[in-house]
């Protein structure tokens, strides 16, 4: 094989006899749908849209030993979470009698043969397959990210299509499927690449159309190896289930072997039917970084409205009032749902029960040569916290209770750690929370002093 040319221009790609672009996915009920599956989908929708064309899904099934049929229907519920909707639906096995009379019709044309030969799985038996007749010509074809490349098929020998006459391969039967549903543009993996002289050989031997390729970059961990499965998360469903939202998913996705050409780095969906473009896709292997999958996801979860977070989050059934007061804390921590939870549970559970106490915490910045000092501080911030107004800002907050903190400060005394740590431990209960002007806006003044007597009192035994 060599690869000898840059890609062709952009002006040659709706031409060679193709007026309408349809592009096809063709993902197996076999487990969970792979990370890099979905990327192969999403630049054969994007094709497709920005050419005003069809994009289409055919579900390879005849594995009958591996396939399954809940398999199948997540691959359409996968689909449909990310927004790439199919215009068409096809299921493989409801065309094996297609696959079968062109098999024979290739044997009677005497262009395949039956083959017996010893079997690979059984020992000590032969089993009949069908082979391809192979002249052991050169093969080209123009590659849309690739340029020219060619292959010497000399090497294949007569290759099989088929384990018998009713069990066509892989390489026939999706020849066939993409000739019968006028498939313009086979957009895949470059690890499929290998597979396209067979195919075009197929192609030749029962006179269809050739299709216009483009084998897209792998996707490659950090140190440059394929995506494991022991190693990396590499399914739809786990990404899912993580909180990840499909606009950061399908993003991101797309900048892995795509370049827009600018800096711009973030894109919806429609942006990108827009934008896309074979010039901008390279040729060597895309670089998976978690690290920038993170912050692509926070882009969009901030882009939400505190509404539309909520109902994303799955957050369960806290106070409606203070989840919605927390969204903007929640935005500017987390960087996906599942992180969001975690500091509801966490760090910021005491916003919705009151927490327990413990008085060593509470008085943690009281100095010995003061006792007394954290309850002092607690009374003057709880009249502090009483003059304020339901629904007042943390801005405000920090207006009213600062000054207190810096008194402290400038007396040379405990700083203003004295004043805003017991605030902030007797409103959460945690060591880490929000800083307390946060807490105090959220809970309101009446909880605020409500959870500051209950320290005090505690501080009196």
């Amino acid at each position: 094989m060599s690869d000898t040319s840059k890609p062709p221009a952009q002006k040659r790609v709706i031409s060679n006899g193709v007026s309408t672009v349809v592009t096809r996915i063709a993902p197996s009920p076999t487990g969970q749908m792979h990370i890099g599956t979905v990327r192969s989908a999403l630049f054969n929708y994007l094709w497709a849209k920005h050419n005003r064309g069809t994009f289409l899904v055919r579900i390879e099934d005849t594995d009958t030993q591996r396939n399954r049929p809940e398999w199948t229907q997540m691959i359409w519920d996968d689909f449909a979470w990310c927004g790439l909707v199919p215009d068409k639906k096809y299921i493989q096995s409801e065309h094996i009698a297609r696959h079968q009379a062109l098999l024979e019709q290739l044997v009677r044309e005497g262009k395949a043969y039956l083959s017996r030969e010893p079997s690979k799985n059984e020992p000590g038996k032969e089993v009949e397959v069908v082979r391809l007749k192979n002249a052991g010509k050169r093969v080209s074809f123009d590659d849309l990210i690739r340029g020219e490349i060619v292959f010497d098929t000399a090497e294949l020998g007569d290759f099989v299509i088929a384990r018998s006459l009713t069990e066509p391969l892989y390489h026939f039967a999706v020849v066939v499927d993409d000739a019968d549903a006028q498939v313009s543009h086979v957009i895949r993996g470059e690890d499929i690449l290998s597979s396209t002289p067979r195919q075009i050989l197929i192609q030749e031997a029962l006179g269809i159309p050739r299709p216009i390729y483009a084998h897209l970059p792998l996707i490659l961990s950090a140190d440059r190896k394929k995506l494991s499965k022991r190693q990396h998360v590499v399914s739809l469903a786990e990404y899912r289930d993580e909180g990840f939202l499909p606009e950061a998913i399908i993003n991101y996705l797309a900048l892995l072997g795509w370049n827009p050409g600018t800096s711009e780095e973030h894109f919806s969906l429609s942006e990108l039917v827009e934008r896309f473009s074979f010039e901008g896709v390279q040729k060597s292997g895309a670089i998976f970084d978690r690290t920038k999958l993170l912050s692509v996801n926070q882009h969009w979860m901030r882009a939400l409205s505190d509404d539309d977070f909520i109902a994303r989050g799955n957050f369960g059934a806290p106070d409606a009032e203070k989840l919605k007061k927390a969204v903007p804390l929640l935005k500017e921590r987390a960087h996906t749902f599942a992180e969001a939870r975690e500091l509801l549970s966490g760090e910021l559970s005491g916003l919705f029960s009151a927490p327990a106490l413990d008085p060593a915490k509470l008085t943690a910045k009281e100095l010995p040569e003061r006792p007394g000092m954290t309850k002092t501080a607690l009374e003057t911030l709880q009249e502090a916290v009483k003059s304020l107004s339901d629904g007042v800002s943390a801005e405000a907050v920090k207006e009213a209770i600062m000054p207190l903190a810096d008194a402290e400060e400038a007396e040379g005394k405990g700083g203003r750690g004295a004043v805003l740590w017991p605030l902030r431990y007797a409103l959460s209960g945690q060591e880490r929370s929000p800083d307390p002007f946060t807490l105090v806006a959220i809970l309101g003044p009446d909880e605020s002093v409500s959870r500051i007597q209950n320290a005090i009192a505690i501080l009196k035994g």
